[in-house]
């Protein structure tokens, strides 16, 4: 409603209309400023009613926010407003001034109504969604077992520490030294063609034998020695059905005075009937080892056929499994112990070839594929 009065008995007339809780004076002759007045005020009122309609269909608090931004940020269109603010007299910003705030506060406060709204309408979606029927079959969860490998190896040291050895571990990535020359394999011999491996410069290599460590136990202690050492080895072999360029050894050492190939072959008879059954017998066979002398190579009774005779024995009854023999006097004197005083026997046996003997497996890639086919039948 506009009003107007003489103001001082001059021609001029000074109106006013009512604005927000106060009232906007200004000279008739500045009709302009009452427009302009009257244009921000309807802005902001359709501001206002934009946003209350909009609030209503968001739904969800990223449309919230988006719709804030719009509004109420920087480049916001109620921004937009007060930046025109600019061209009022002193006297006429307050009151526009007000007015924006209260459109401010009206629009914040519905925001944050809506806001709370929305979270609440999605807890209550997740909990609906994350919903427990307890009536429901659990469901088995499948749980892990021993390797077979891991179950031949333990096996085999539950024997030897029962018979009174220790278990000795040594480093893979081995020196030239301990891998072959301490073992009375010097650089040019022959015997070192078989034992071909992964060299990491040309002293240093990825150990062929797990013998290394009996080298260093005796570097380290003196007789009586009694150890096993388990662990694995690498040779540069191309992979089949009983090949792999790694393996895993188990190799033994006896170290005192008096010690005789009586002594190997009643241990090695022990460790046979423990692990596959006191029926089994065993054989002894001369051979030659570098390190041992005299040598020998050890044949069980065949595990499938009793010792009559069948493909997997290849008809003989015979098995071979390891070898071994007397520490050769060299070997001694390299891991300081004098050989006129002390003698001892050693022997080496492939895991692979136990387990694969003990569960009749036929192939040794099966134990490295992680096929759960094969490894759950264990």
């Amino acid at each position: 409603m506009l009003k107007c009065k003489n103001q001082g008995g001059t021609a001029e007339l000074i109106c006013f209309v009512p604005f927000g809780t106060g009232h906007l004076f200004f000279a008739l002759s500045d009709r302009h400023i009452y427009e302009r007045m009257i244009f921000l005020k309807e802005k902001l009122e359709a501001i206002r009613q934009l946003a209350e309609q909009k609030l209503l269909d968001t739904s969800s608090r990223q449309e919230l926010e988006d719709l804030r931004v719009q509004i109420l940020g920087k480049k916001g269109e109620l921004t937009a407003i007060l930046k025109q603010m600019g061209s009022l007299s002193p006297e006429e910003r307050p009151i526009m001034g007000q007015k924006a705030n209260e459109v401010r506060a009206f629009i914040e406060g519905k925001i944050a109504e809506r806001q709370a709204e929305l979270k609440a309408k999605e807890s209550e979606l997740k909990l609906a969604n994350e919903t427990i029927d307890v009536t429901l079959p659990g469901e088995k969860h499948p749980l892990g077992h021993k390797h077979p490998l891991s179950i031949v190896l333990d096996e085999v040291k539950d024997i030897f520490i029962g018979m009174g050895f220790q278990i000795a571990t040594g480093p893979e990535v081995e020196w030239d030294y301990y891998n072959f020359e301490a073992l009375n394999l010097p650089p040019d011999h022959p015997a070192r063609d078989t034992q071909d491996t992964f060299y990491i410069t040309e002293k240093m290599l990825l150990r062929t034998q797990t013998s290394p460590v009996q080298i260093r136990v005796m570097e380290k202690q003196q007789p009586p020695i009694r150890i096993i050492a388990p662990g694995r080895v690498y040779r540069s072999d191309a992979v089949d059905a009983t090949h792999s360029p790694f393996f895993h050894q188990i190799e033994g050492l006896v170290v005192d005075e008096g010690i005789t190939m009586g002594d190997l072959k009643g241990n090695l008879m022990q460790f046979a009937k423990r692990l596959y059954g006191e029926q089994t017998q065993i054989r002894l066979r001369p051979h030659h080892f570098p390190f041992t002398e005299p040598s020998c190579e050890m044949d069980v009774t065949c595990f499938k056929c009793g010792g009559k005779g069948c493909p997997m024995c290849k008809g003989e009854g015979w098995v071979e499994i390891l070898g071994g023999g007397m520490v050769h006097p060299k070997v001694l004197k390299n891991g300081g112990i004098d050989p006129e005083k002390y003698s001892g026997y050693a022997f080496g046996v492939g895991l692979e070839r136990l387990t694969m003997f003990r569960f009749n497996i036929d192939d040794m890639r099966l134990l490295y594929e992680n096929d759960m086919r094969f490894l759950g039948q264990f």
